[in-house]
């Protein structure tokens, strides 16, 4: 009588999206035979490694995984950000009661740099927490944001300890693509999670932070990186912080194979300022400036799409008085080859106002160079810190927006609504970011002007302004 011995083969593709399921019928007459020649198979497979030019020390040892993870872990903490949601139903009844609120608990990731305390973290994790709790080997902590730069989507918080494990601190201008990395996070509150790859790429601009003068060269990386990674570690082989994780590409917001970090050398910057002085000292150019593709290239007539080109330069800022015009092609910065804008806008968020670099620049047939001191974002040089106004009348924080941004958006001035409290100003349903520009068409100078007009004025009243989206609205009122 015939036998037979059925085996299969069971292969996941990814989570809900389909198995791959394969059954295989080997007469048992022929299974002796075909093991035999399975052996012999595998024996010359073998000679054949053994004689070939394959080094053994191409192969990753298993302890440099260990030893990373084990030093790395230990200086990454769980974050919730518990905020208060006040939500209208959309009653006409609502105008006569106060907004309903619930709460909301979101989380991520954050690494230890000092051991008094300070953590490094996404602003994205933190931002609109009534109450951040830092999670460390089951204690938890109350923590207090001491500096946020939306720039670089990074934020600093801390904690009340005196001897906490802070991570050692690599170079991210040694990195190079293709070198293995450990990714250390709580991806869907799952603590203390390492995933493995390597870097994918250098450099990467993916347009996703907000800012108004955003800083994007990112580490791109395969190592599994899901909701909740935000504002961990990547690290290297020897477990040194290299980036800290910030975002995924994925059509389902979970991992796709593409994370994205912010390089540590940007991250040393970005935290010794808002620890030094409350505010990161940002470097302006005074200028913006594009990539150049082909059709760019085509029109000028040039060979290569290396380097930027000027798109506009802001009359009385660093450019201008550095005499670069439009039109001019950035082709190095001190003396290095300029690839595209990520590379420009990674070297400026190193820099700080008063610093000089040294441009080459191609103008139509002609190279010049150029030297150009960067300015802060009043177009001077001097450290600025930043300047809160509490307003206990109105319940209400507010600032007023910087020369650089003024520039930008194209207004004289502006008061931009920090936090909003319980008290008065919440009734007029301004939110947060929003930008106060006119009352009753009126110029708004400063925080103190505005207090004193909304606790004044009686009648009807419109506050003009410019929403975080850009788009110019007002809000009419009858007090």
């Amino acid at each position: 009588m015939t036998k037979y011995l059925k085996t299969g083969l069971i292969a996941f593709l990814s989570a809900g999206m389909g198995v791959w399921f394969t059954i295989q019928y080997t007469e048992y007459n022929g299974l002796k035979e075909k093991q035999e020649r399975n052996h012999q198979n595998e024996t010359e497979r073998a000679d054949f490694i053994s004689n070939s030019h394959i080094s053994n020390s191409n192969i990753l040892p298993v302890e440099d995984f260990v030893d990373a993870s084990e030093q790395s872990t230990n200086s990454v903490v769980f974050i919730k950000n518990l905020s208060i949601i006040n939500y209208r139903t959309g009653h006409w009844m609502d105008w006569f009661f106060e907004p309903r609120s619930s709460q909301r608990i979101s989380t991520g990731s954050g690494v230890v740099l000092s051991k008094d305390g300070y953590i490094v973290t996404n602003h994205h994790v933190i931002e609109d927490a009534d109450e951040i709790e830092v999670v460390h080997k089951k204690r938890s902590y109350k923590a207090n944001i001491i500096g946020i730069d939306p720039s670089t989507d990074l934020a600093v918080i801390k904690i009340d300890v005196e001897d906490f494990p802070a991570i050692a601190l690599g170079n991210s201008g040694e990195v190079k693509v293709g070198e293995w990395v450990l990714a250390v996070g709580n991806p869907f509150n799952l603590t203390s999670t390492v995933t493995a790859g390597i870097v994918s790429a250098k450099g990467r601009n993916i347009h996703i932070l907000k800012d108004k003068f955003p800083i994007e060269s990112f580490i791109q990386t395969d190592a599994a990186i899901n909701p909740g990674n935000s504002g961990g570690a990547l690290v290297n082989r020897n477990g040194e912080l290299i980036g800290i994780n910030t975002a995924i590409l994925s059509m389902t917001g979970s991992y796709a194979g593409y994370g994205f970090a912010v390089p540590v050398d940007i991250v040393k910057k970005v935290f010794n300022d808002i620890v030094q002085y409350g505010e990161v000292q940002k470097a302006f150019f005074g200028a913006e400036f594009a990539d150049i593709d082909n059709e760019v290239a085509e029109e000028l007539n040039i060979n290569s799409l290396n380097g930027v080109i000027i798109t506009h330069v802001q009359k009385g800022w660093a450019a201008d008085k550095a005499d670069i015009e439009k039109g001019d092609i950035v082709t190095a910065v001190n003396g290095e080859p300029l690839y595209d804008k990520a590379q420009l806008e990674e070297m400026i968020g190193y820099k700080y106002p008063g610093d000089l670099i040294q441009l080459t620049l191609k103008r139509g047939n002609k190279n010049v160079s150029k030297t150009l001191e960067f300015t802060n974002r009043e177009g001077t040089t001097e450290v600025l810190k930043r300047n809160i106004y509490q307003s206990q009348s109105l319940q209400a924080s507010f600032e007023a927006i910087s020369k650089a941004e003024q520039n930008l958006i194209g207004i004289k001035s502006g008061i931009r609504v920090i936090e909003v409290g319980n008290g008065f100003f919440r009734k007029l349903d301004i939110p947060e970011g929003f930008i106060i520009t006119e009352i009753n068409h009126s110029n708004i100078e400063s925080p103190q002007e505005l207090e004193n007009i909304l606790n004044k004025i009686r009648g009807k009243v419109i506050v003009s302004g410019i929403t975080t989206s850009g788009r110019k609205v007002y809000y009419p009122f009858l007090f």
